[in-house]
């Protein structure tokens, strides 16, 4: 298969721990072919996308860990699948890069995740389709609603909807007397829709981070443990990972979203469950592949790669 990746630049991988970097290598040891771009290699002409790719080959060393063929320029549907890994934020060049990629879909290509899937799937707001596993949740940028919210349940987190690694993320109580300007900063006086959370206790236990692959779950999650004095379960700011096998709940909570989301076309999908609790659903570029392998031994890119060799869409 010639497999092309749409990523952050090579050199800025820190391949330790890159999920895209495990996709990588699970697919050239099974022999097939990978091509690396960016954002910007992306373009439409004459109805046509084309992506400006290198061909690259892995070296099996720490620093210089890939070697580029120069770059050429040829139609997206010429690959046998196309990977949409580019990390957040989510901003409009995201969006501009998911409407080239649906043109490219019309033209014949295989895209995952399916570049409208990737649009509609708001990390934050894709829970409210699945309200029965959610804890109490509110979305407005109306203040008194989150303030009456807070009233309700004493103790809750703030954070924006288009936030990621824990970025402006607030726990508030009832007597916290910077409630006024936190609901100032998160809100920006009230143009920015926030969601607020019931605080979930069990963060204590770690953020845990439920893959699903193709409609399914993988056998384990990685529980992303706040250090001390803090109440953010991201790897990004500073969480510690502990890989774990999925509770009754866990396996659940995949079972009952993964063959819906697969159906939109989201071949991989990241779930984020506090407790018994999901909080988030991650479709942009889920991470945690290299941290429940080297801890586990399950393959989890192998798991992908047979996903996507058998064809990727459900």
């Amino acid at each position: 298969m010639k497999i092309a990746f749409i990523a952050d630049p090579l050199d800025s991988f820190k391949i330790y721990k890159d999920t895209t970097f495990a996709i990588m290598r699970e697919a050239a040891g099974r022999g097939h072919s990978l091509y690396a771009m960016e954002q910007e290699d992306l373009m439409w002409r004459g109805g046509t996308v084309f992506g400006h790719a290198r061909r690259i080959h892995l070296t099996g060393e720490k620093a210089a860990w890939y070697r580029a063929e120069p770059a050429s320029t040829g139609s997206l549907a010429d690959f046998d699948a196309v990977l949409m890994r580019k990390d957040p934020p989510f901003d409009m060049e995201y969006v501009y890069s998911t409407y080239l990629l649906e043109l490219a879909e019309a033209n014949g290509a295989r895209v995952f995740n399916r570049p409208r899937a990737i649009r509609d799937w708001n990390e934050k707001m894709g829970i409210a389709r699945f309200s029965q596993f959610t804890p109490p949740t509110l979305v407005t940028r109306r203040d008194q609603l989150i303030r009456e919210f807070l009233a309700e349940h004493g103790d809750v987190i703030l954070k924006p909807l288009d936030g990621m690694g824990g970025t402006s993320v607030f726990r508030v109580r009832n007597d916290d007397p910077n409630v006024n300007v936190i609901i100032e900063t998160v809100t920006h006086y009230g143009r920015k829709t926030i969601m607020a959370q019931r605080f979930i206790p069990e963060i204590r236990d770690g953020d845990k981070r439920v893959l699903l692959i193709a409609g399914k779950p993988v056998p384990y999650c990685l529980a992303r443990v706040p250090r001390p004095g803090e109440t953010r379960g991201n790897l990004a700011a500073g969480a510690t990972g502990e890989a774990r096998a999925l509770t009754a709940r866990d396996r659940e909570i995949g079972e009952a979203l993964g063959p819906a989301l697969y159906r939109e076309g989201l071949l991989l999908v990241g779930l984020d469950v506090i407790g018994d609790y999901l909080t988030e659903v991650n479709v942009t570029s889920p991470t945690c592949f290299q941290e429940i392998a080297e801890q586990t031994g399950f393959n989890v890119a192998g798991m992908l790669m047979d996903a996507l060799e058998t064809g990727g869409v459900p």
